[in-house]
């Protein structure tokens, strides 16, 4: 429910005056004596899903944009003509869908100051830096709830959807900039961590799981992204906190960052390179589906003459963004099948040698495929295994057997290793 206020024009009050009267809505209205050009001011309570249909009817009979429109939420409203106004309306229009004021209004609020954006973003980025470079999933997610980076994210989206291209700039210059921000600060500060010995010495980052999960995306990152960016429009557009969506927003977009810093202070640029994709699609993906999500609700600008601009610019930039996500797809879709083939190879393997075993009349008790020491497209190097065998009982030809079908499999010279572990086959 909304309480709205809008000052009435001089020789515009029986217009409007009879359109609310018109639409069933109760009204107060007091006179204006401050000796401008309006006559009056008029409160009424609006369900939600009215507020936009009843200020296009006031647009047409009187109001105009020299004069102020508030709309505030109202936690109560008493009155049975009210309630059949809320009937109404809900059936004929999107009760989540708040009116575009309000959208342009809560867009904009959410972008914050330049100072704060700048600070959040920096201390966001080294937590989670820290977190990444300990391992600590909590430090990560702690790192995710204080950054900003929603607003700018929502402001840009909204701001092409109604053609407000002051703040489409602004949203657009402070994903950038924050984005930057974010890989600077997350580098400077694992070079410091690192030139100190702030932590065990690491001869590769990837080690890490946190870290080296942000290296290698998927497509299952694409889809977390584009979760994200239709939660936060949603949430946004529905008049909900977005605080919690904010956090989702920000698990896309500062762990990758931190890492692409953490790969440059290390040397590392194949940690850099993963990452640094793995942000940019996070990045479109998120605007990409705000964008989708709000042209299917209907914004649009409340002035006609400016629709058909909004629209044009609206198709052009998601075709922008679609293109450039399919081609960074390429790289997912690459990550994607040497996943499935590195898992596929290393299950061949474990199957093939298990039956080796199994008829030499050993025991299988261990079987580990260790990978090239790679970010990205890894390769098998060695299969070390581990073997039950009875006492006194020898098998001189399992390694060369494990071997060969090691090789064949993984087309590639495999290194191979048996360990053999007597063991007690009794009972």
């Amino acid at each position: 429910m909304r309480l709205v206020q809008v000052t009435i024009p001089a020789g515009k009050r029986d217009a409007i005056l009879r359109a609310l009267d018109d639409e069933g809505i109760d009204y107060v209205v007091n006179d204006e004596t401050s000796g401008r050009e309006y006559t009056g001011v008029a409160y009424f309570p609006l369900p939600s899903a009215a507020v936009e249909p009843v200020l296009e009817q006031l647009r047409a009979v009187g109001i105009d944009e020299d004069g102020y429109t508030v709309i505030v939420d109202a936690n109560t409203v008493i009155s049975r003509q009210f309630d059949e106004l809320q009937e109404r309306y809900d059936e004929e229009e999107d009760e989540d869908r708040i009116a575009r004021e309000e959208l342009t209004a809560r867009a904009s609020d959410m972008a914050p100051a330049f100072s704060t954006y700048v600070v959040m973003t920096v201390v966001s980025a080294l937590i989670a830096t820290a977190g990444l470079l300990l391992d600590s999933p909590a430090v990560v997610v702690g790192s995710m709830v204080i950054a900003p980076l929603i607003g700018p994210a929502m402001a840009t989206s909204v701001g092409t959807v109604m053609d407000d291209q002051e703040m489409f700039r602004r949203g657009v210059k402070l994903q950038l900039i924050g984005l930057v921000l974010a890989v600077v600060s997350a580098g400077l500060f694992a070079f410091l961590v690192r030139s100190v010995h702030l932590i065990p010495p690491l001869a590769d980052v990837t080690s890490i799981p946190e870290i080296r999960e942000r290296v290698a995306p998927d497509f299952l990152s694409l889809v977390v992204a584009l979760g994200a960016g239709v939660a936060g429009v949603v949430s946004l557009s529905s008049g909900v906190s977005t605080a919690l969506v904010g956090v989702m927003i920000a698990v896309a977009l500062i762990p990758p960052a931190a890492t692409v810093g953490i790969g440059m202070a290390w040397g590392q640029p194949l940690v850099s390179l993963g990452s640094a994709v793995l942000l940019a699609v996070n990045v479109l993906s998120i605007n990409l589906a705000a964008l989708v999500v709000l042209w299917y609700k209907g914004y649009q600008p409340s002035q006609w003459f400016r629709t058909d601009e909004a629209k044009s610019a609206t198709a052009s930039r998601i075709g922008v963004l679609v293109v450039s996500i399919l081609v960074l797809s390429a790289f997912l879709g690459g990550v994607t099948l040497d996943t499935f083939e590195r898992a596929s190879t290393e299950e061949q393997i474990r199957s093939e040698a298990g039956e080796i075993v199994a008829e030499a009349g050993a025991t299988m008790l261990e079987i580990e495929v260790q990978q090239t020491n790679t970010a990205v497209f890894q390769q098998p190097t060695r299969v070390v295994v581990t073997v039950g065998v009875p006492p006194g009982e020898t098998f001189p030809t399992l390694a060369d057997d494990i071997d060969a079908v090691a090789d064949r499999i993984a087309d590639r010279d495999v290194t191979t290793e048996i360990r053999f572990v007597t063991v007690d086959q009794a009972g």
